[in-house]
């Protein structure tokens, strides 16, 4: 449910606030009344109006005075006023929007030009409001994008310096030079992604389809994972389809989606545990993909969140930050004209579902 707008009334006269409400009524709106500028102050320490009507003409502090105040405090200055005065005159008025209101309307107040200069004055509001959610979305993104690729770039460092002043035998060179190059090209791949993103952002990117045998696709992903599960000693179950059914699929893009839901299986997998790897034509001539793991699973609110770009999850056995590789899964099924979901894994895990 849409949370009504919040309109604060500033007016030391009670009816004035009657009258204003009546205009109002039915416009969805939520008004609050003080009837001078010191109760102003002190409401706006709990209170965010979206719009503040305020009069001109007040004993104590006057309107002028409360929006010269109200506008230099940077947490509130965003927030639109509007004057109410019986002045008229072009100085009076100029002084009003010197103090820094945004618009005025005059006494009597005609109704259907308050509902207009409202809507004028909210519409500013939620563009603000836009704008500052846009900001701190790329904040969060800039901060998630650090936290990827942190990991392998440290590793790299590390590894190189344990080589700069190591003295090791040919086989442990070989071994720290082979991490080198793993992590490099985890950066590359995330980079890779990043552009791919982007490009779907603006509408650049171009989906190359070809007619792909998805057999092919998922053995050779499966063979590149072979060496990690093994580590962890984790059993890889698999069922793929027979070798020759061909699919119409941007076969770069879509490796790339397999290769990040096996790579997280494999992340939230404990030791000793269970990935199932199912493949198959559907009855509808399309084509599913169906990853399980075994690990804390994703929480029923969080199934649809963890696909969005800038969002941080909470898994069952605490947080995590999500990062870009499930964003870029979605939005490269979703070129494909297709559809990527997360469910539960009985009794423990989730299970990561494609159809195109």
């Amino acid at each position: 449910m849409a949370i009504p707008p919040k309109i604060l009334i500033i007016d030391d006269e009670p009816d004035n606030f009657d009258v204003i409400d009546t205009l109002l009524d039915n416009q969805g709106y939520e008004l609050s009344y003080v009837s001078n500028g010191k109760q102003a102050l002190d409401l706006l320490g709990y209170f965010k109006p979206d719009v503040i009507l305020l009069d001109v003409m007040m004993p104590e502090m006057n309107g002028i005075e409360f929006c010269q105040k109200f506008k230099s405090n940077s947490l509130w200055k965003h927030i639109p006023v509007i004057m109410v005065t019986a002045l008229s005159s072009k100085e009076d008025l100029s002084q009003c929007l010197l103090a820094g209101a945004d618009d005025f309307i005059s006494k009597p107040i005609n109704g259907l030009e308050l509902r207009s200069r409202m809507r004028s004055m909210l519409r500013i509001k939620q563009q603000y409001d836009a704008l500052q959610e846009t900001l701190y979305l790329r904040e969060d993104l800039s901060n998630m994008i650090v936290h990827d690729l942190r990991n392998p770039l440290t590793a790299i460092i590390m590894s190189a310096e344990i080589l700069r002043i190591t003295d090791y035998s040919p086989e442990r060179q070989e071994k720290k030079t082979s991490q080198i190059i793993t992590n490099a090209q985890k950066l590359q791949a995330m980079i890779d992604s990043l552009l791919i993103m982007a490009k779907l952002d603006s509408g650049k990117m171009i989906i190359h389809r070809t007619d792909t045998d998805i057999f092919d696709i998922c053995l050779s992903a499966i063979s590149d994972i072979e060496l990690t599960i093994n580590k962890k000693n984790i059993e890889l179950i698999t069922k793929l389809p027979e070798p020759g059914t061909l699919v119409s699929v941007d076969a770069s893009l879509f490796r790339r989606v397999i290769d990040n839901l096996l790579s997280n299986a494999i992340k939230f997998t404990p030791e000793e545990s269970q990935i199932s790897f199912f493949a198959e034509y559907t009855s509808s001539g399309k084509f599913r993909i169906q990853i399980s793991d075994a690990g804390p699973g994703v929480q029923e609110e969080l199934r649809e969140v963890i696909f969005a770009k800038y969002e941080i999850g909470n898994m069952i056995t605490g947080a995590y930050q999500i990062g870009l590789g499930l964003a870029f899964c979605k939005m490269i099924v979703e070129a494909h004209e297709g559809y990527i979901k997360v469910e539960e894994n009985h009794p423990m895990g989730a299970i990561f579902i494609i159809e195109i």
